[in-house]
């Protein structure tokens, strides 16, 4: 209903009412089923998990096995409880998956979970942040964080802080509200591929196009030491999770492990035969998992600095 209204008279007159009243009628139809956004409470799922794991048997035979009917949704627990279950659809709840699409089409990079689990950031090949909320898969603020591509994101192991990287060499410190912190220009100028900080979240290290993995100062915002000796772009670094040791994984086909301490080449492995894309280290520390552009994965024993029979070769 469109109306003018006369400030000089305090009167109104109402304009073509029957037709906008429809359109009104029709607009605030569309802004409601707008509002509908699918929803996810995990609260009830962990009371009845929490709940059952006092009196939870250890024997296979006692163990629940949901139904597929809906009765069984008032029993639904979390999926970390359905793992040792022979069922697997239980463990992995596809019916949980939610596609969603940002108001730009630029590619996504990079992403991380807030401390907390509770919303989802995202670095687009534009060096914008996203902040999505993962329970209503809406999004809630778009951030212009770098002026070029992002490349990664770590947050430190008490979550205090935010360390991301772009495709210029720029690596900025964030405050877990996304506020910008602190900026370093590093590695020359070049792409930096991935941040990992030190157990104590004193340190961190990075790694870049300039074929070297360097050590920096969390408080003083300084670079302590270059690590040397890869021939290629360094793709992937990872901090040991509780000792003084750094692992990295180049486009030479090498893995090396550094000394951070003194910046000395500890060993290389030699196990793939193409670049190497990705490093990571489980949670004590003793496996080191490798990935490769050779479709191989690889599992090597660092305590014995050997190759374990695991090799997965299903890329």
């Amino acid at each position: 209903m469109a109306s003018f209204h006369d400030i000089s008279t305090g009167t109104g007159v109402l304009i073509g009412s029957n037709n906008n009243e429809e359109t009104n009628n029709n607009t605030e139809q569309v802004d409601e089923s707008n509002l509908k956004r699918k929803c996810i409470d995990y609260h009830t799922c962990a009371i009845m998990d929490v709940s059952n794991r006092l009196f939870k048997s250890r024997r296979p035979n006692d163990a629940y096995y949901s139904q597929p009917h809906s009765s069984s949704l008032r029993l639904q627990q979390l999926p970390t409880s359905y793992l040792p279950n022979h069922i697997n659809s239980l463990a992995f709840l596809t019916h949980m998956a939610h596609v969603t699409r940002a108001k730009n089409s630029s590619p996504v990079v990079s992403l991380s979970w807030t401390p907390g689990g509770r919303r989802l950031l995202t670095g687009n090949q534009e060096g914008e942040f996203t902040l999505w909320d993962g329970l209503t898969f809406s999004f809630e603020l778009i951030l212009a964080a770098h002026d070029t591509s992002f490349r990664s994101m770590a947050w430190s192991h008490n979550q205090n802080y935010l360390l991301t990287s772009d495709a210029a060499g720029n690596i900025k410190y964030w405050s877990p509200s996304i506020a910008p912190v602190q900026s370093i220009d590093a590695h020359g100028g070049n792409a930096i591929h991935e941040l990992s900080f030190s157990p104590s979240d004193t340190k961190f290290v990075s790694c870049g196009d300039d074929s070297t993995v360097r050590v920096w100062d969390w408080a003083e915002r300084r670079e302590e030491r270059v690590l040397e000796g890869h021939g290629w772009d360094v793709k992937s670094v990872a901090w040991h999770p509780r000792s003084s040791v750094i692992c990295s994984g180049s486009k030479d086909n090498l893995v090396k492990l550094w000394d951070p301490r003194s910046g000395s080449n500890l060993s290389t492995l030699y196990g793939h035969k193409n670049s190497v894309s990705k490093v990571a280290w489980n949670d004590n520390g003793n496996w080191l998992l490798t990935g490769s552009r050779d479709q191989l994965v690889k599992v090597y024993d660092i305590r014995a600095m050997k190759e374990l029979l695991e090799e997965w070769t299903e890329h």
